[in-house]
């Protein structure tokens, strides 16, 4: 049994039967998936290497945020395996879990003690705080970087003069929260955009249940006219159009629309992170939801790993969105992601007006 099933139908039964669960930490309580105790004091002391180096802010940002992202699925995959799930409904389609909030209470108290005078936004707002006892290994050391490499990285003479304070970073903990719940874990990301003067500059997407090798999550980062890393890019295939659009938020014009582009195929899933990585893997053509619904903190860190590797990421009309921090959270223009090589204007040009 691969691990990714096995997580899956862990979150079926946390998502029915949550108190069952209970039999399955205990079980596993001498494996590798039991946490241990937490200082916050002591782990939120400690200097990173993003901020002990000389490298430029840009890097220093997308490192520490890949680092990041990677520490807060570890503690998703944690409050799965407590079967505590404290699901709260914030509206329509809208729930919340205590995976969503100890997460972004993680990245954003990272993040600010990492990058203080940046400006973060979390999708669960500015108040969560939350008890992380439990979820997070004691820490000793520093947390050395996931990819060495970005800090040795080129950076384009416009970005180097970036300062801190021109900085948003724009984080959805858990991409996919409806997904998680019914235990489709397969569905959920987190996902930290950064950007500067309104634009995406870097993009990291950690998927929490995706396994390698032995090695449980997988992060991927993107800076557009700098690099990406963590996976591999591949052509979706020729001679079809795949697109791939939302799995629980449809309507009568998401429906019109994709009727519209005569696709082959149509990939219902959730998360628009899970959704990004489709195109970057090649699964897809496009990624199309005609329809306001998704926010900023779900389309800046997709849009920056998009465009790193040649893709594009617009409204339905082809105006890119911005990503300032007074800028309003919901998409209204619906939104129109193609793979590399794909021609987004055909796409533009063929949706009904």
């Amino acid at each position: 049994m691969t691990a990714q099933i096995l997580y899956e139908q862990i979150g079926r039964l946390a998502a029915r039967h949550q108190s069952t669960l209970k039999i399955l930490v205990l079980v596993t309580k001498q494996s590798s998936f039991q946490a241990h105790r937490f200082c916050g004091i002591r782990y939120y002391s400690k200097m990173s290497v993003g901020e002990s180096t000389n490298a430029p802010l840009l890097l220093r940002l997308v490192s520490e945020a890949c680092t990041t992202a990677n520490t807060a699925g570890s503690i998703v995959r944690k409050v799965l395996l407590s079967g505590e799930l404290g699901v709260v409904d914030k509206g329509v389609n809208d729930l919340q879990t205590k995976a969503d909030r100890c997460a972004q209470y993680y990245i954003v108290q990272r993040l600010k003690r990492c990058f203080p005078k940046a400006t973060i936004i979390g999708e669960e707002g500015d108040d969560v705080s939350e008890n992380l006892e439990g979820l997070l290994s004691p820490a000793t050391t520093p947390p050395e970087p996931l990819f060495p490499e970005i800090l040795n990285k080129s950076v384009p003479e416009k970005l180097l003069s970036i300062s801190e304070e021109n900085v948003v970073i724009w984080v959805d903990p858990l991409d996919g929260t409806q997904e998680f719940t019914k235990g489709l874990v397969g569905h959920v990301t987190t996902l930290i955009g950064i950007a500067v003067d309104a634009r995406p500059v870097g993009g990291v997407i950690h998927q929490p249940f995706y396994e390698a090798d032995g090695v449980k999550g997988r992060t991927m980062y993107g800076i557009p006219e700098v690099g990406h890393g963590g996976f591999t890019v591949t052509p979706p295939p020729e001679g079809k159009r795949i697109i791939t659009t939302t799995r629980s938020h449809s309507n009568q014009r998401v429906e019109a629309t994709l009727a519209a582009l005569q696709p082959d195929e149509i990939l219902r899933v959730g998360g628009a992170g899970h959704k990004a990585v489709l195109l970057i893997e090649g699964r897809a053509h496009a990624y199309v939801f005609a329809s306001p619904g998704c926010k900023k903190w779900d389309t800046c860190a997709p849009e920056a790993v998009l465009v790193s590797i040649g893709g594009i990421l617009t409204d339905m009309d082809g105006i890119p969105y911005r990503y300032s921090k007074d800028v309003e959270h919901v998409n209204q223009g619906g939104l129109l992601a193609t793979a590399p090589g794909v021609d987004h204007s055909w796409y533009l040009k063929s949706i009904p007006k």
